[in-house]
Parts: structure tokens; sequence; C-alpha cells
């Protein structure tokens, strides 16, 4: 490989973006360097591009990823999720966050909540370490990033998600528990959306409601595994449509991708006795949500938020994809791709709501 990398830097200053040509980098023990094959624009990407989600900068975006080992160094032995040997040539992802394992948080199982995170996608840089993002030619992989090695006939732009949109719908899933014969509603039908609805229909759900503001993203989803759609309206609460598609009972389980607080309110009021709500999209400043104490406790209902996720979910979201990829169409969640110089032009289309995923393919345009 060339002895240069080539990232595009979002500089927190004017111009937004920099391109960066720097040294290839000199590995310590334990460490990785991967060329990177495909990046998608997660929409944590696209807010941190806009201005409405704070990052430290310089940095490099871009944490849904997929690429190949071209270098490594093997001083200390580096094995995948699998416990197999990690060898330069082989096609990989690896977890959004690096944890330590020993603090508290890790030591409880909130890994993504580890106290010395390393985060790819979201690190300020560093001499150390200036190539930690997707929006690259190569990512530098530290010591104790959870590896996997992605399937063969999973393709790059279906791939890419896994370590961000997909693992987090998983743990969102290992929260709520068993969906078989359970009546589902997804508030949102963006990525992560339609993404639920495909888990929670392969997994046996009695109905899987899906409702979104966008009328093409709530005809989308029926592909996904929708068998109720509520294209949401201002003038008339979501909860006042739920007991029509349930025989009045409401749903089991509530999952919201939006992070709106009037959606996640009427998210509330559409549970049924003994029903759980699981918050995912929340991760942008808003109005705090209102609920009623008294509701939560007379119907029994359950309100648990997921942040990210553990190696686990990102192990089960490539076995999701593998078995699922041809029953649900993931290949056309990711249409649009650009090179790395067009990365101004990807964000833009990223913002279209058209656009599930775009892709940067930093190689394909050489």
């Amino acid at each position: 490989m060339s002895d240069q990398c080539t990232s595009i830097v979002l500089t927190g200053d004017d111009p937004p973006l920099q391109r960066t040509v720097v040294e290839k980098p000199k590995l310590q023990p334990g460490e990785t360097l991967v060329e990177i094959l495909c990046c998608t624009i997660c929409g944590s990407d696209l807010h941190t591009y806009e201005g409405t989600r704070s990052t430290p900068c310089p940095t490099i975006l871009g944490h849904e990823m997929i690429g190949r080992v071209v270098d490594l160094n093997s001083e200390v032995p580096i094995r995948d999720y699998l416990d197999r040997p990690v060898l330069i040539g082989d096609r990989i992802t690896w977890s959004v966050a690096v944890s330590c394992k020993e603090c508290e948080n890790c030591r409880r199982g909130l890994t993504q909540k580890c106290t010395r995170l390393f985060k790819y996608g979201h690190q300020r840089l560093t001499d150390q370490n200036y190539l930690s993002g997707g929006l690259a030619s190569h990512c530098h992989l530290v010591k104790g990033t959870t590896i996997f090695k992605v399937p063969e006939s999973l393709p790059d732009q279906v791939a890419s998600p896994a370590n961000c949109a997909t693992a987090t719908v998983m743990a969102a899933f290992r929260l709520a528990g068993e969906i078989e014969n359970k009546s589902v509603l997804i508030l949102g039908a963006g990525m992560l959306g339609v993404t639920a609805a495909a888990v929670a229909h392969s997994h046996g759900a009695a109905a899987v409601i899906v409702t979104d503001i966008e009328p093409e993203r709530v005809k989308r989803s029926l592909e996904f595994g929708a068998t109720h759609t509520v294209l949401a309206k201002k003038e008339q609460p979501l909860h006042a449509e739920i007991p029509h598609l349930t025989d009045g009972r409401g749903v089991d389980l509530v999952f919201d991708m939006t992070g709106v607080p009037e959606v996640m309110e009427s998210g509330l009021e559409s549970l049924a006795i003994g029903g759980r709500m699981i918050l995912v999209g929340a991760v942008y400043p808003a109005r705090p949500i209102q609920l009623s104490a008294e509701t939560m406790v007379r119907k029994l209902l359950r309100l648990e938020g997921i942040h990210n996720y553990t190696d686990l979910d990102l192990a089960n979201a490539l076995n999701f994809l593998e078995r699922y990829q041809n029953q649900y169409p993931f290949q056309r969640l990711s249409e649009h791709s650009f090179s790395l110089d067009e990365v101004p032009a990807a964000f833009a289309e990223s913002a279209n709501h058209r656009s599930y995923r775009v892709a940067i393919l930093p190689h394909q345009f050489d």
C-alpha cells in the first residue's frame, strides 16, 4: 500500500471540511490498519455536520464502516470476536466503541458507557491516532477494538450500517425480550425503523405497526415486515389510531426511533397493560417528555432507554443481516454513493428524506 492516507477532517471552523493527506501510521502492539471499503453516513454524522450535535474537533466523522486489513502489529495477537486470528486481507467491521473492560460501568455490562471510552468517528484527532473515522482512505484500530469478520455473502453497503444502526436495533430488541406473538409499534420509519420492523417480523410478532410523517417511508416499511402503517398527522394523535388496530387493548411493545417528544408521549399512550417502551432515537436536545406516573403505575408499564450497544449486539446484527438480507430489501436502502472528494454532496443527499443511507466509497473512484 501507499505510505500516505487521505482523510476528510471536520475542522469545527471555516471551512468545515478539509481534505488532509497524512503518513501511514506506525502501529503499536495490538493495533491494526484498515483500508476503508465503505462508510455509510449515519444520522448522528449528519447532525454533527449540520451543527445540531456537538463533537470534539478536529475529528473524522463516520462510524458505520467496513474495511480490509492492510497492516497489523502482531506483537500482541489480534483475534476477532469469535477468537479467530485477524489476518491481512480480512474484510472486517468493528465495534464503534472500545471499552477498558475494567471500570465500574464495564463490570456492570455497560461497556458502551466505559469511563475511558474510545469511539470511532467521534474522537478528537491526536498525534497518536489521526485516522479514527470512516471518511478516510484508512482507519487506525486501537488495541482492544472488538473486530468482526464480515460474512462473504454480505455486500459492503448492506454490511456497513451493521456497526451502528443494525446493532443499535438489536440492542433495543435485547432489552425488549420476547417478541413472538406480541404487537409491536415502531415510531419512525427511517433506517432504524425499517430495520426494527424487519427484526420484529422475523421474530414472529403478531402485528408490526409502523408510523412516520413521510408517506414514502411508511410505504417502504411494508417491504420490511410492517403489517399495518399509520401516516402521522399533527391534527390527530397517534394513540387515537392504535385502538382500531389492536381490538382496543393497545400494543405490547413500542420502539421510538424519532426522539420527538410528542411522538414519544403518544407512544406511551398507545401501550397496553403490562407494555414496555424502548427509547432509541432521543440522542439530541429536545424538551422533556410528559408522562402520567399514575398511568405508568396502574397499567404496569416499563420505560427504558438504550444508547449504542454491546459487542454481542453487533454479532447479532451481522448474523441477522446475513440470514435475512434476501427476505428484506436492505440493498435498496443505500442507493447513492460518493467519493471522498464528494463528501459535502453526500451530506446534502443524506439530508434528503428519500435516502436511508448514503455511502462513501473511498477507493471505488480512484
